[in-house]
């Protein structure tokens, strides 16, 4: 049976034990390797899990499943992510194509940044759509996302950013001559997201992301504890001006505070804040929030 397994968000230790038990018992453990990362190196999975690990990177998972499925209807196959199985698009495909193979399937739950999010004093029940983020080049800038940030800030919700980070991949023209030559991996910076959400918004004009009137919260590597997570609030305006090192190392995420922001949300929040007092000023001359 092939289990699609979650591994937390972090390191090797954040596997349920549910999900040990499918690598323990699996033939062959696959660790897709694109949608996202985990902190630490392969080696440590491997250790800790008795388990050789092969990584299964974009090609493999969009193109060679059959690969990953072989003989699943005889023995345990486990494909590892990172955060819950159901938060890519990825990995709904592949569970598909398992189901046209008529091979039944397990998926195994776990904590993905959807939820942990909540770490930043923000209620769950108070987030919108999430959107996503990718780098921009010179020939494509799509601003697609800014109308679902729309959606959410008319209904007063917040929203959750998710940073691109590009691993493996080929550039155009190496796409284009068919050469498997990739490049360095890069991961979305706090301060490069914030400038593109900041040129998105001169074009638009929509005053959904005015710089000094939106309140916003950076995570990095949330659930990696005290050595680790980082969360930094303030101004979109205020986190532009933050030197990269003060987000901590990626994976990054953006939280866009919504208008129905309760008090204490953000009494909680201001506790990361970069300036408190000018976060509690905005909170409660832009949003409406009484701290008596």
């Amino acid at each position: 049976m092939p289990y699609v397994t979650s591994l937390g968000l972090f390191d090797e230790k954040d596997i349920t034990l549910r999900g040990l038990e499918a690598v323990r018992s699996s033939t062959r453990v696959y660790l897709e390797t694109y949608t996202s990362i985990l902190a630490i190196q392969k080696s440590r999975l491997e250790e800790f899990y008795g388990k050789t690990i092969i990584p299964a990177d974009r090609e493999m998972v969009e193109t060679e499943s059959d690969e990953i499925l072989r003989n699943a209807q005889t023995e345990d196959v486990a494909l590892l992510v990172v955060g819950d199985p159901f938060g890519a698009t990825t990995h709904t495909d592949i569970l598909l194509r398992a189901r046209a193979l008529g091979v039944p399937t397990r998926v195994i739950h776990n904590a993905s940044i959807t939820n942990a999010v909540g770490a930043c004093g923000l209620q769950l029940y108070n987030f919108g759509q999430t959107v996503s983020l990718v780098f921009f080049t010179e020939t494509w800038r799509p601003d697609s996302f800014y109308d679902r940030l729309r959606e959410n800030a008319d209904l007063g919700m917040h929203t959750l950013v998710l940073l691109d980070i590009k691993v493996k991949e080929q550039s155009e023209e190496n796409l284009a001559r068919g050469r498997k030559i990739y490049e360095p991996p890069r991961y979305m910076s706090i301060p490069q997201a914030v400038a593109q959400l900041a040129e998105v918004e001169g074009v638009r004009q929509g005053g959904v992301l005015a710089p000094d009137r939106t309140l916003a919260i950076a995570l990095s590597r949330v659930g990696g504890g005290p050595d680790n997570e980082r969360i930094v609030g303030g101004t979109l305006a205020q986190l532009r001006e933050q030197p990269p090192d003060v987000f901590g190392e990626p994976l990054h995420s953006l939280v866009i505070v919504g208008r129905r922001l309760h008090h204490l949300e953000a009494e909680y929040a201001a506790a990361f804040a970069v300036d408190a007092t000018l976060w509690k000023e905005v909170a409660q001359n832009v949003y409406g929030c009484n701290f008596d």
